[in-house]
């Protein structure tokens, strides 16, 4: 029994979509960590705080809401990657907020090495159901940071509780939340710093 080839169109055709599918997943593969890092900015999955602004607060502010002013416990956790010659850490590890209320973190970075190294800090919260709600107004982690050669700076974290979080169940028996930062080197030029 001979077998019959199919019409070089259909071949041709064939060739096409498939070239087609694997152009479609070498986009896909190149766009999943953009989308993936949308996706957890606008929902708070995995941790990921939310970004908001002072006029957010005013309006949260102006609209009464039962159980605004509970408090709660702010953990800061602070790293640097291996191979970044930086200090960092909070200026103070724990604080005692109120949900609703702009509050402020101070963060100390140090480059302990003798050449300019720049760094950007990645962040999450945990427990991860949290982070929909911890709003950073203004932080550090929004652009990348350059330290000259034994440099120390101060670098503060406007942020509030949205008072979502307390008709969230849950959020309900959340008393702490972490806000956990890592600062990882940034090459510039093919060269560090």
């Amino acid at each position: 029994m001979a077998t019959q080839m199919a019409p070089a169109s259909q071949q041709v055709r064939t060739a096409m979509i498939a070239l087609g599918v694997a152009f479609a997943m070498l986009c896909l593969g190149f766009g999943s960590v953009p989308l993936y890092r949308m996706f957890c900015q606008a929902t708070g999955f995995g941790g990921t705080p939310q970004r908001g602004t002072e006029a957010d607060l005013r309006a949260i502010a102006a609209q009464s809401q039962p159980g605004v002013g509970r408090q709660l416990s702010i953990r800061f956790d602070s790293n640097v990657a291996q191979g970044m010659p930086w200090e960092f850490r909070p200026e103070q590890r724990i604080e005692t907020v109120r949900v609703g209320q702009r509050e402020m973190a101070i963060f100390i970075a140090r480059n302990m090495s003798d050449k300019p190294v720049t760094g950007r800090a990645s962040f999450n919260v945990t427990p991860d159901q949290s982070g929909a709600y911890f709003t950073k107004i203004q932080c550090f982690c929004f652009t990348e940071q350059t330290l000259q050669p034994g440099q120390t700076v101060r670098m503060p974290v406007l942020y509030y509780i949205d008072p979502k979080i307390l008709n969230d169940s849950d959020n309900k028996d959340v008393q702490e939340i972490t806000l956990s930062y890592t600062f990882y080197p940034v090459e510039k030029d093919g060269n560090q710093g």
